[in-house]
């Protein structure tokens, strides 16, 4: 709900404005914030207040108003000064506050029913309930972004980004955890992969000029029904989490460019274990020196093309294939075979996905 810092900068504000001490207190009497510490004494008066039927009172040339929230109150407002608009000046006031207090509570409000939708929380008739009272459109296409910042600057992440892309109303920006940023971005009909990623590149360039560093963005596939707005999120975080080990180099990864990479992550790692157990015979093939490794990731990189590859590193194509023969010798997999390089290539991806999921444990 609203913090105790956005009443005392509003409350200060409406001072400079209207020349009134002000003071906000809970339903029991408790000071919220304070324009001048000498309201406090009149706690205990505001608290019985707040329970009498008036929704505004005098007391001791002071004037007291009732902050509601669905008939409940929330909060007394006790103003004082001097000259005949007190009370005018009194109920401006509190009707300034009262609309804050309303904004914040949508804003509250339509956070919270973000977060449990991006954490399946909610049944499908309480979506479209819940969306309909919250005034979102069911029926928009949407996609969901992740960042990731190192270290311990989500929160800060989290403020700048919905100070920089928070306020058209349309896009959710939010949190369901302390590492990631969510953003729930509202899409044209003719708006594509494209577009999503050039948001992605404002969006990076945007925290790099307010110092915020090694960050990580992800997204999802896009939706046509808030409905599947989870699944957009799952993708992301499955993109942001495979981007790590398999596209370490690239800072904006989307769940569409994941290929064969999603399915390794979700496979156990006992199973990978024996995978590779079973293909080189207890070996692995990060075993192989440096320049062997280099040999194969070129030629990977040049669709098999032997010609290609020994030209790029510049070596004999002689010196290439007595390579490839040297790998085959080891493993029993020749690697100009599409089969065999097919089932070498996902053992190197299972390989990297075992020593990453080992480095976590430690």
């Amino acid at each position: 709900m609203i913090s105790n810092q956005i009443l005392q900068s509003t409350i200060e504000g409406l001072k400079n404005i209207a020349r009134i001490e002000i003071c906000v207190v809970d339903s029991d009497g408790k000071t919220v914030a304070a324009t001048d510490t000498a309201l406090e004494e009149y706690g205990a008066q505001a608290a019985e207040f707040s329970s009498s039927p008036a929704d505004s009172q005098e007391l001791s040339g002071c004037q007291f108003f009732k902050i509601t929230d669905e008939g409940q109150t929330e909060f007394v407002l006790i103003v004082s000064g001097q000259g005949e608009n007190l009370y005018t000046l009194g109920k401006m006031a509190a009707f300034q506050i009262q609309g804050l207090l309303v904004a914040y509570k949508e804003r509250f409000d339509r956070d919270n029913f973000i977060k449990n939708l991006l954490l399946d929380n909610l049944l499908l008739v309480d979506i479209f309930s819940r969306a309909k009272k919250l005034h979102i459109q069911p029926e928009i296409r949407r996609v969901v972004i992740t960042i990731e910042s190192g270290g311990d600057e989500s929160e800060r992440v989290l403020e700048l980004m919905r100070t920089g892309y928070g306020s058209n109303n349309k896009d959710f920006i939010t949190e369901v955890d302390e590492k990631d940023v969510i953003v729930v971005k509202e899409l044209s009909s003719s708006e594509n992969e494209a577009d999503i990623q050039r948001y992605c590149d404002t969006y990076m360039k945007y925290l790099g000029r307010e110092g915020i560093e090694n960050v990580r963005i992800s997204y999802g596939t896009i939706v046509d029904e808030i409905k599947e707005v989870s699944h957009s999120y799952k993708e992301a975080k499955m993109a942001l989490n495979v981007g790590k080990i398999f596209f370490d180099d690239r800072l904006i990864i989307a769940y569409s460019e994941l290929g064969i990479g999603r399915l390794i992550y979700q496979l156990p790692i006992p199973l990978c274990k024996l995978f590779i157990k079973e293909i080189f015979d207890g070996h692995s093939p990060d075993d192989f020196d440096e320049e062997t490794l280099m040999t194969i990731n070129k030629f990977f990189e040049n669709s098999l093309n032997v010609s290609e590859t020994s030209r790029q590193l510049f070596i004999h194509r002689n010196t290439l294939v007595y390579r490839l023969d040297k790998i085959q010798k080891t493993t029993g997999l020749d690697l100009r075979v599409f089969e065999d390089a097919i089932t070498f290539k996902i053992a190197l991806m299972v390989v990297k996905y075992m020593n990453y999921m080992e480095a976590l444990e430690y």
